[in-house]
């Protein structure tokens, strides 16, 4: 019987998908374990490289490019498990025993939806692996290493594909509070996500990920907050990105601003289409919960 689905979606990593499934090794040899893989039309060789060495796993070799959440929405859909581990192509988890871990946080915590695990970002390992966090219920989870339960992913509607990159965890992380899931933040399982932040600025893909991220927030606000709520918002978040970017100089990332307010005019009909607006209290009470934990520093010993 399978209980576990550890869940993949790449694209032209074909040197971080290796790393990441040769530390998987041991797990996926487990009979409770699946392994489910979903290459967006890479052209780097991983479709052959899957084909050659990961067969008896499910494979989805796309033919053109869905993008990251549509193969998302596939692969949480597919999962055979009650547990759906989701990883990215570039992350590998660094603690021991995390099945028995993730396991256990469920069964003692029948509310949690989702798992949102503790992440260090960096290419080179921590020095430290343990940490002294407690778990905690929070507003959101990270999509490059967090768990969800089957049964909460089928309590909601699937990720929204036409977001295309950033913003479907927090989609999610509203559609679960409506539905009175939690999120709880795990400490006990340390996932490496091997990825230099600061080093994006300098990649050609910056002003479409800031683009992207701009949009996403936008969008939030237009589906899940409540109307009195948006306008002030809105007009706050874009003065930021102008104070923080434009009159610093960062052009591109100015012209992303711009870019992500036409993708909210004209995605505005998808938006009151699929709106699902919290209630005055039901906002309320979810101001009130700890920010999503998205990166981890090993503690300083004393």
């Amino acid at each position: 019987m399978i209980k576990f689905s550890i869940v993949i979606t790449t694209y032209n990593r074909l040197k971080d998908l290796k790393i990441t499934l040769k530390s998987l090794e041991n797990l996926i040899q487990r009979n409770d374990v699946e392994l489910v893989i979903c290459d967006d039309y890479s052209t780097d060789g991983t479709q052959v490289f899957l084909k050659n060495n990961y067969i008896k796993h499910t494979l989805i070799l796309n033919k053109k490019s869905r993008g990251l959440i549509y193969n998302r929405n596939i692969l949480n859909s597919i999962a055979k498990g009650n547990y759906i581990i989701s990883l990215d192509d570039d992350a590998q988890f660094l603690s021991e025993n995390i099945l028995e871990e993730i396991e256990k946080c469920f069964l003692s915590n029948l509310k949690c939806g989702v798992q949102s695990l503790r992440i260090f970002w960096g290419k080179e390992k921590p020095s430290i692996i343990k940490s002294i966090e407690e778990f905690q219920v929070n507003k959101g989870f990270v999509g490059c290493g967090h768990v969800w339960r089957k049964s909460a992913w089928e309590s909601i509607v699937d990720y929204p594909s036409w977001f295309i990159f950033y913003g479907e965890e927090d989609f999610a992380s509203f559609q679960l509070f409506k539905k009175g899931w939690d999120i709880l933040y795990n400490p006990n399982i340390l996932v490496h996500h091997r990825v230099d932040i600061k080093s994006r600025k300098k990649e050609q893909d910056y002003r479409l990920r800031l683009r992207r991220s701009f949009r996403s927030g936008w969008y939030l606000y237009f589906l899940f907050y409540p109307l009195k709520e948006i306008p002030r918002r809105l007009s706050y978040t874009l003065w930021q990105q102008i104070k923080l970017k434009t009159f610093k100089g960062d052009f591109k990332a100015t012209i992303g601003v711009f870019q992500a307010i036409l993708d909210v005019i004209y995605n505005f009909p998808k938006l009151l289409k699929n709106a699902n607006r919290l209630t005055v209290n039901e906002f309320k009470e979810y101001q009130k919960l700890p920010e999503t934990k998205l990166y981890w520093k090993p503690e300083k010993k004393s």
